[in-house]
């Protein structure tokens, strides 16, 4: 998967790349941040906005996420023999 940015409108009308996606934004695209960690996005918590440019690349992220796990072999759990004793 490739970096996602997080575009910031600052007050003067620059934009910056943010420290992660806001729990508004994650809300609006249909995640909660404990999926969003898996998925391997960042959050910023203290930040109230939401751009609807970053719940779209959220959306597309998470679109193609679910969709790797899906084709991605599952690993097989560990077996563990036990110790017999003598």
């Amino acid at each position: 998967m490739h970096h996602l940015k997080i575009i910031i409108t600052k007050q003067n009308g620059k934009q910056s790349v943010g420290q992660g996606f806001s729990p508004n934004e994650l809300k609006e695209a249909g995640l909660n941040k404990q999926q969003a960690k898996q998925i391997g996005i960042r959050v910023d918590i203290k930040r109230k906005s939401t751009y609807q440019e970053n719940v779209d690349c959220l959306k597309a992220h998470a679109k193609q996420a679910k969709a790797k796990a899906e084709t991605a072999p599952k690993k097989p759990k560990p077996t563990f023999k036990s110790k017999q004793k003598s």
